[in-house]
């Protein structure tokens, strides 16, 4: 697949997993706010109305068409974001251009590798007099 193709497409798979686990999310939180509001489902049921009272009907059709579903595309969302930071990690992060830094991160990159020059020489001095002693 090439670029033009690809970066839409994923775009639109995202939308399309967004607005499924938003959904599946809603229903799962009415469902749970009509057995908490009315404490029992038998109480739940005749009160509800619609799709709600079928699922409060049939708990087995709303754990295999709701809940699980939400739970497999959670998981497989946590393991795209895990693969997703693997990969863009393994890249890692492009090394900064002199023309990019500011005139006083340019100065304090000067300042920094002075200091780091001068430790070094005067670390090689200090091991050349240490070497000079033990003779």
């Amino acid at each position: 697949m090439n670029q033009k193709i690809k970066k839409p497409l994923f775009i639109a798979l995202i939308a399309v997993d967004l607005a499924v686990t938003v959904f599946l999310f809603v229903i799962s939180i009415i469902m749970l706010a009509m057995l908490g509001k009315y404490g029992s489902p038998k109480e739940a049921i005749n009160h509800a109305n619609g799709l709600i009272l079928f699922l409060l009907q049939n708990t087995t059709i709303y754990f295999w068409a709701f809940v699980f579903p939400l739970f497999v595309l959670l998981a497989g969302n946590i393991i795209g974001l895990v693969f997703y930071v693997k990969k863009t990690a393994a890249k890692g992060a492009a090394p900064a251009k002199l023309d990019d830094l500011s005139e006083e991160q340019k100065e304090a990159l000067r300042m920094e590798l002075l200091k780091d020059l001068q430790s070094k020489t005067e670390a090689k001095s200090d091991q050349e007099n240490n070497n000079k002693d033990k003779e």
